[in-house]
């Protein structure tokens, strides 16, 4: 969300995320041009991978409200492969931080799971863990809805109609279809993996997102949603709904990208340039949710490091550095300061243990409440209902006004 709708975010120190603007809400066909032509020119990149989604807040009535409204975080991953360290502090344990302040959505993308050929016994067991990860890690059901995206039927009705308004040439841009069409072949890939990036504008657009949070490298991924908002608001909205009975105005809201100051990018242990990801061939690469005390202890001791005496941040020609530093400053809680300070004199072998106690520490509770969780089939069950009722009741009404703007027979 696999790929990275989920790779989001991460807020784990004291400082606040940053709010990125472009102000375009409008209707206006200058904007909406304008818009056409940034995303033509920006077609060339990898738009939006959605894993560790991701995004935001619901039209506020300022008329009929005078009290503040929280606005809405929706994100999701996909169940696909073990839920490993970047995920967890790229996009969950800022979850667990944003829940206290806003309306949180997280959603298991499984639709966005069978893009690619896969096994409909191991997706079955993915979703209900990835599901149980979540709950282990802090999200609070009583805080946040949790569901599965298959759940709330109006993603995929949303996704269809979206697919309408959008341009063929837009999606064959697309570099996540190009190099994984090229990799596969022709004759094994199905059209799903052409069209997701259409079902990932649907996963944010239904919930009327103010902000998605990504990663600095990832900002250009919302293009796609951002301009099938303005297409679609253009097309649809406005006078042309208020005719056909509707409230008028925007169908849906452009959403902005948040991004997170710290944490959004863990990279992988054998290669400090790549993304730790679940779609790398090797184990070794990544640090598992539920790997055990010496499963991690084997991989930090094997991971790559490098021949330059001490350890510190922000070297370019010490990526792999960088990112152990990081690591152990985002499970440790302590500042970068204190992190640089501490290991500024250590050799490898040193902080090697240090790094691997503290992810043993941080992550045996984790491992004990998922444990729990998991055993308690009827607890998840209806945790996942829950969530999935609260999303439908929100995801329905933005749905049924694009089937009413576009001119469908009311059911």
């Amino acid at each position: 969300m696999g790929c990275s709708l989920l790779s989001h975010f991460s807020v784990v120190t004291c400082s606040a995320p940053r709010f990125v603007s472009s102000t375009s809400s409008g209707l206006s066909i200058g904007g909406y041009l304008r818009r056409t032509r940034m995303i033509r020119q920006q077609a060339g990149g990898d738009f939006w991978c959605f894993c560790s989604s991701v995004a935001v807040s619901e039209p506020v009535n300022s008329e009929s409200s005078s009290s503040p409204v929280r606005k809405r975080i929706v994100s999701g991953v996909q169940p696909t492969g073990s839920i490993h360290l970047g995920n967890y502090l790229g996009a969950i344990k800022n979850w667990i931080r944003l829940q206290d302040t806003y309306e949180t959505f997280f959603f298991i993308v499984d639709l966005h799971a069978i893009t690619l050929q896969y096994e409909a016994q191991q997706l079955l067991k993915a979703t209900r863990d990835t599901a149980a990860i979540y709950l282990a890690c802090g999200v609070d059901p009583s805080k946040a809805s949790v569901f599965v995206q298959s759940h709330v039927r109006a993603h995929v009705e949303l996704m269809w109609l979206l697919s309408s308004a959008t341009p063929i040439g837009w999606l064959n841009r697309m570099i996540q279809f190009k190099e994984k069409s090229r990799k596969a072949g022709d004759e094994n890939v199905g059209v799903a993996l052409l069209t997701y990036p259409v079902l990932m504008a649907a996963d944010i657009l239904l919930y009327q997102s103010d902000l998605v949070p990504v990663g600095e490298d990832q900002k250009q991924h919302l293009e796609l949603t951002r301009e099938l908002a303005e297409r679609v608001n253009y097309l649809y909205g406005g006078r042309k709904w208020k005719k056909l009975g509707g409230r008028g105005g925007a169908l849906f809201k452009v959403p902005e990208p948040l991004i997170p100051p710290t944490g959004a990018r863990i990279m992988s242990l054998t290669d400090g340039l790549s993304k730790m990801s679940k779609s790398a061939p090797s184990d070794q690469s990544r640090i598992n949710l539920l790997d055990s005390k010496d499963v991690i202890a084997n991989k930090i001791k094997r991971c790559k490091t490098d021949a330059f005496p001490g350890l510190e941040f922000d070297n370019a020609e010490r990526p792999e550095c960088n990112n152990l530093l990081s690591i152990y400053q985002l499970v440790s809680g302590k500042t970068k300061q204190e992190v640089a300070e501490e290991c500024r004199d250590m050799n490898w072998g040193t902080f090697k243990i240090v790094l691997t106690d503290a992810l043993v520490d941080h992550l045996h509770p984790i491992q004990v409440r998922y444990e729990e969780i998991i055993s308690d089939s009827s607890y998840l069950d209806e945790v996942l209902a829950e969530g999935a009722r609260k999303a439908a009741d929100i995801a329905d009404v933005t749905v049924n006004n694009v089937y009413q703007a576009m001119g469908f027979f009311k059911r």
